[in-house]
């Protein structure tokens, strides 16, 4: 495997179209792909399909591979725990790994309070039993999430999410008692204002949503993302958690935050909500926990996490002990190696390369990140700032035939996230920016 991706020949290859044909006759229409290429081999920050391309990847498998594809000390501990045993259920016999995951996550999570964790198999499992326990402690039953949001597929996270397309679009009636107040967007901001000029009025609205919308004492948990990840990548004012969290806390309501893409040094610490001076009420993960093996967690107060009474939340696969060896060896991955200087590094290369790229192409109204959670904002006009979603999917196009594994993102398709592993190698890295702006400079200059 090289250290820097070769350019592709032209995709798909023969043996993905191939491939292709078997996928069109089997798989349902509604799993979508970005690439029209099958994967035979992943390493680090490498994608080498079954034609023998290779490709930079700068999506991390959406956020799951934060250390890169198959790190070695993930799959080390994968097949050391395949050889004991690869299920019991921990509902019935339990195992120790369960048990030892939790420790950390307890340790490492924000906040000098008593916690306790539990596992599930997905993202929007955790989020689902956050909202359970949520309402089964405090007794209330309406949620609130932010527009702009991700939190899931399933009835419940669906109803909490914002964007429409893809993710809404004719699979309603949703869960009912789910309300949204407006997003820390400021470079879209729905009130019109400007930070700090605006004294965080998006965080203070919650106050006027409880008098004009639902009382707070109908409600349970507000959630967010620390940093919108499917929304654009939206960053919140420094500020803007702690006033949040402040009017929750006035008003018995608790906050959840969901760290299922932005934990895990993807924004140069263990978790994005270390940047804001939170210890939120519940958090919930998935992604690279466990660097490709599916498990999520749900960790939080320990009073709340003890609402509910046993067998009243779980799963069968919940917990897996691969899943779990998976994440304490990741977890110990990023206690032992510097991790945080490998992050930081990533990051201040990225965001020197699109200072430089703004200055250049009047296609990108903005860029913004935390840590190595990067993203492009696409727009036909910096004046008007309408969204350039046809030079976004036109970019990205251009990225993948020339060797660059990218995807996008946004509420209007405008935006290009980057999500290139942490510890990805600064030549590497270099060259996948290289591919991003000669596609920019190319869709500005009309060709």
């Amino acid at each position: 495997m090289t250290d820097q991706a070769k350019g592709p020949a032209a995709i798909p290859g023969p043996n993905s179209q191939e491939l292709m044909k078997i996928r069109d006759q089997h798989i349902a229409r509604g799993i979508s792909y970005v690439m029209p290429v099958f994967v035979k081999e992943a390493k680090g920050a490498v994608i080498t399909d079954v034609d023998g391309n290779e490709f930079i990847d700068f999506t991390s498998g959406i956020g799951v591979s934060n250390l890169g594809n198959n790190y070695p000390a993930v799959v080390e501990a994968i097949k050391k725990q395949a050889d004991q045993y690869l299920h019991t259920c921990f509902m019935v016999t339990m195992y120790e790994p369960y048990l030892r995951l939790a420790e950390k996550l307890n340790r490492l999570t924000p906040g000098d309070f008593k916690k306790k964790s539990a596992f599930f198999n997905s993202g929007a499992e955790a989020v689902e039993n956050a909202v359970k326990l949520s309402r089964r402690y405090t007794k209330k039953t309406a949620m609130i999430s932010l527009e702009c949001a991700f939190h899931g597929r399933t009835l419940m996270t669906m109803s909490l999410t914002s964007k429409v397309r893809p993710y809404k679009y004719g699979f309603g009636p949703f869960a009912p008692e789910v309300y949204k107040i407006p997003s820390p967007y400021c470079y879209r901001c729905r009130f019109g204002m400007t930070y700090p000029s605006c004294d965080l009025h998006c965080a203070r609205y919650l106050e006027q949503f409880f008098a004009v919308e639902c009382t707070a004492d109908s409600v349970a948990a507000v959630i967010a993302e620390p940093v919108q990840g499917e929304g654009g990548f939206i960053v919140p004012p420094q500020d803007y958690f702690k006033v949040l969290h402040e009017i929750c806390k006035k008003n018995d309501v608790l906050l959840i935050i969901d760290e299922i893409q932005s934990g895990f040094y993807r924004t140069g610490r263990t978790f994005a909500s270390e940047h804001y001076g939170i210890a939120p009420d519940l958090i919930t993960m998935a992604k690279s926990l466990a660097g490709g093996v599916p498990i999520s967690a749900l960790t939080g107060r320990a009073e709340v996490m003890d609402a509910a009474g046993p067998g009243e939340i779980g799963g069968t696969y919940g917990g897996n002990p691969v899943g779990c060896a998976a994440g304490l060896a990741v977890l110990e991955t990023l206690e032992k190696e510097d991790i945080a200087a490998q992050a930081k590094k990533t990051a201040e290369l990225t965001a020197a390369r699109l200072d430089e790229m703004a200055e250049k192409y009047a296609l990108i109204g903005e860029h913004r990140g935390l840590g190595a959670m990067r993203a492009i904002e696409l727009v036909k006009d910096r004046t008007t700032k309408e969204p350039a979603a046809d030079a976004a999917k036109a970019i990205v196009k251009r990225c993948h035939e020339r060797g660059l594994v990218i995807i996008t993102a946004g509420i209007f398709g405008n935006v290009i996230r980057l999500l290139m592993p942490v510890n990805i190698t600064a030549d590497q890295l270099n060259r996948g920016l290289d591919i991003l702006e000669d596609a920019i400079a190319e869709e500005q200059g009309g060709k």
